[in-house]
């Protein structure tokens, strides 16, 4: 099992992603400044296990305020809060996460007026939601294996696996091993992922470790390996779907969306409801970090373009509802409408089926 985040007597243990393949290596966080710089800088990605990781360091820096009231206790949450909130501005399951643990810290300070047991609650809390996070990601699964058949080669884009999640499924790849699971023979090509290669270091990574078929090929070979009928699927998954199905996810994602269409390829997103934003009503008010160009131009240290040269680096781009087949979530399967079917599966009225 891949432990991407883990809560320790410590501190917070977080696989630092930016070093893989070539090397395995645990941090541990000691404060919620370092989860904040860990988000920030990309130790861990992805938006479940951003959100994780958020509520976390939110629940250390809980535990090592010396508030001495609950009234100092607030303060200090809220800052560090705020701090959190200024990380990755697309990926909504940050901002859910944040909010949950607000809500909770309003409910355990109507309980109680001890700041130790407000402390202890709010570590709970965080735990309760990696816990939480691990049983989406295998529900989402079961939902997406269905939609895949014995035999199927699925494209993926970015890496939305365990590394992406509190750890040992993920939600695309979770689908993928659902299937596997079910007995379905499933191999994988894997997108690159220009700038940040998140294809090529980390799906392939965490899929060759389950022994599950992996190759890898450039974005830019995307078309030429659909036409050539190697594609039975592509499935992606999100940082932030808005209320009539757009949905954000890693920049190139779109392209492969309009090539998927071209070529007669179903295309699904796959993601927790915690990555629904329902208050946004179409993927054009999604915010879209813009990361430093260094990304683009620089592989670690090794330099690929002429110093001076502008770089445009939006880290995120949002594939149109209407190039969907489907969203799988851990609540069920969603087709369009996705404004009615999402909302349904939000509601509860829909669970476990195709909404």
């Amino acid at each position: 099992m891949i432990k991407t985040i883990e809560w320790t007597d410590e501190g917070i243990r977080m696989l630092d992603q930016r070093l893989l393949p070539s090397e395995e290596k645990y941090l541990m966080l000691r404060s919620y400044e370092e989860v904040a710089e860990a988000i920030r800088k990309m130790v861990v990605r992805g938006a479940p296990a951003i959100g994780v990781s958020a509520a976390m360091g939110l629940a250390l820096g809980a535990s090592q305020s010396v508030g001495a009231s609950v009234a100092d206790l607030e303060d200090d949450f809220n800052y560090m809060a705020q701090v959190m909130s200024e990380t990755r501005p697309t990926a909504v399951n940050l901002f859910w996460a944040l909010e949950r643990m607000r809500e909770a810290f309003r409910k355990f300070k109507s309980a109680s007026n001890d700041p130790l047991e407000i402390k202890a609650k709010l570590v709970e809390e965080a735990q309760q939601i990696f816990k939480e996070d691990l049983a989406a990601n295998r529900a989402l699964g079961k939902f997406g294996a269905e939609l895949l058949a014995d035999g199927d080669t699925v494209l993926t884009h970015c890496n939305a696996g365990a590394l992406a999640t509190a750890g040992d499924y993920g939600t695309a790849l979770g689908v993928i091993r659902g299937a596997i699971d079910a007995g379905k023979k499933i191999a994988v090509i894997a997108d690159e992922t220009r700038p940040f290669l998140q294809g090529s270091r980390l799906t392939a990574w965490e899929l060759s470790k389950d022994d599950i078929p992996v190759t890898v090929i450039t974005d830019n070979m995307a078309g030429h390996v659909m036409k050539s009928g190697k594609i039975n699927a592509v499935v992606v998954g999100a940082d932030r779907i808005a209320a009539n199905g757009d949905a954000a996810n890693k920049i190139g994602t779109y392209m492969v969306a309009v090539l998927a269409r071209k070529h007669d390829i179903p295309f699904y997103v796959a993601a927790p409801i915690s990555t629904l934003d329902l208050s946004l009503k179409s993927g054009d008010e999604i915010p879209i970090e813009e990361r430093d160009g260094k990304e683009v131009t620089h592989i670690r240290e090794q330099q690929l373009a002429p110093d001076g040269v502008p770089v445009h680096n939006p880290a995120f781009d949002v594939t149109p509802n209407d190039l969907i087949t489907a969203i799988i979530t851990d609540k069920g399967v969603a087709r369009a409408p996705y404004d009615e079917a999402l909302r349904r599966l939000v509601d509860g009225s829909a669970l476990g089926s195709n909404a």
